[in-house]
């Protein structure tokens, strides 16, 4: 794409919003990627230090995660094999062409996270709307790391516990809600009240480590399955033409990378949007070879019969498995306070724009209001877990907001990137990449409004 003269929408007095506020909050940094500050000296010259195959690699991570567990269910939901892998194929292109759009208008707004390149290329309205997403998305996956911690230690607890479950004597210790409570408070709160995170870039490499671990195992115990692992049904054809749009959510929660990946294109060496575009294009290759393994194993190991986390389908007393178990909960015991500190960084950035408070006045107060908005978060989430046992009613809630981070707010910033420019005629390529970003939109909405319409009318109220 062409360069645009200059900045887009830079000028943020026009916001009427506090300076020392907005520069406070600089905010969702990537967990794995310490990137160079910005400043009014240095913004032309300073160059990060992620080489482009390290960049593969933190963008390969931040895409991995605990939503590949939904993806046997997910292609279920699509109506098998085929459909599954046609309709990852066919999001893979708006996926990486999101990716693109985004290092293109942080170039052009020389901004360095996903929610201040919205800011300044779409304005204030978009930009409000985009960290509120960003908070509520937060917010929903802490929910469901709870979930999944949960039922790993149900089926772990189950392998450990002797007695026979048809003598209906479940004791106080092994019940869900109180062991998901005890591991919070004893592990995820003490790690969720640090002004900052610096653990973070272990938990990341742990975190690459157990996806692929749980990876191998599904499809190994496909290839040499155990007698009792019998799939009830292979469907090989979606029930209706509407659940296969039901898949979507899961499938923009297990790619969706796009928040974490402007910090990862602006700490390269070479922040380059055609470098960029290879980056991106062979992490999400990757990515895609251990979704859709994953799901394609998964699936047709149990069918039909799969489980929303594709685990809980294995026997308790399977070691590999069990193993698998463990690596998901230290995988989610670390993940929880990043995306906490994420969605903590983001409304206290509100707080600062809104109020108009100084930095000054800020550090006074700041450790307060830290730790009541980190308890206030624990203590939400925790009781929302507790009482929202399926994950896939979360996945089917937050999936529908990673579509709008996939499509909608990179369609937006295209169109209003090109929109922006100062040209006497308008070329071919700059209405085809204008038609481009309206659909993005487009699609967004219509993925959007369509998962949040069926989790609300369908899964929330069944």
């Amino acid at each position: 794409m062409a360069q645009g003269t200059g900045s887009i929408n830079s000028d943020y007095k026009d916001w009427e919003w506090s300076d020392d506020a907005g520069e406070r909050a600089r905010l969702l940094q990537s967990p794995s990627v310490e990137t160079v500050p910005k400043s009014g000296e240095s913004q032309g010259n300073s160059l990060g230090a992620t080489s482009a195959l390290g960049a593969v690699f933190i963008v390969v991570n931040a895409a991995l995660g605990a939503g590949l567990l939904n993806f046997p269910a997910a292609f279920s939901m699509a109506g098998g094999v085929a459909a599954g892998i046609v309709l990852q194929m066919c999001m893979l292109i708006f996926i990486i062409g999101g990716l693109v759009i985004l290092a293109y208008c942080s170039q052009a707004s020389n901004e360095r996270t996903y929610q201040e390149v919205v800011w300044a290329v779409c304005g204030k309205v978009p930009g409000v709307l985009c960290e509120v997403a960003i908070a509520v998305y937060t917010f929903g996956t802490c929910i469901a790391f709870l979930i999944i911690i949960g039922d790993q230690e149900d089926k772990i607890i189950a392998a450990l516990v002797t007695e026979p479950e048809e003598t209906g004597s479940n004791r106080w210790y092994t019940d869900r809600k109180f062991t998901i409570s005890i591991t919070a408070f004893l592990l995820i709160l003490p790690l969720s009240i640090p002004k900052e995170i610096g653990f973070q870039k272990y938990a990341s490499s742990l975190s690459v480590i157990g996806t692929w671990y749980v990876t191998a195992v599904i499809i190994i115990k496909y290839i040499w399955p155990d007698k009792e692992l019998v799939p009830v049904e292979i469907p090989t054809s979606p029930s209706t033409w509407t659940a296969v749009f039901n898949a979507m959510p899961t499938i923009c929660f297990g790619f969706q990378c796009h928040v974490s990946s402007v910090p990862v294109f602006n700490s390269m060496k070479q922040p380059e949007v055609k470098t960029w575009g290879a980056v991106v294009t062979a992490a999400m290759v990757i990515a895609l070879f251990v979704y859709t393994g994953t799901g394609v194993c998964g699936f047709l190991t149990f069918g039909a019969g799969v489980e929303q986390d594709v685990l809980l389908s294995y026997p308790s007393n399977d070691i590999p498995v069990a193993l698998a178990r463990a690596f998901i909960i230290l995988c989610v015991l670390t993940s929880y306070p990043i995306l906490h500190f994420c969605g903590r960084a983001v409304l206290e950035g509100l707080w600062l724009r809104y109020t108009g408070v100084t930095v000054e006045e800020d550090v006074v107060r700041e450790r307060r209001r830290r730790l009541l908005q980190t308890i206030s978060w624990f203590l939400l989430t925790l009781l929302l877990a507790l009482f929202i046992p399926d994950i896939g009613k979360v996945i089917s809630v937050i999936g529908g907001l990673a579509a709008c981070f996939i499509f909608v707010f990179p369609g937006l910033c295209l169109i209003q990137a090109k929109l922006s420019e100062i040209q006497e005629t308008r070329a071919i390529s700059w209405w085809a990449q204008v038609s481009y970003g309206v659909f993005m939109v487009t699609l967004g909405a219509f993925v959007f409004g369509q998962t949040t319409a069926n989790a609300i009318f369908v899964d929330l109220t069944a």
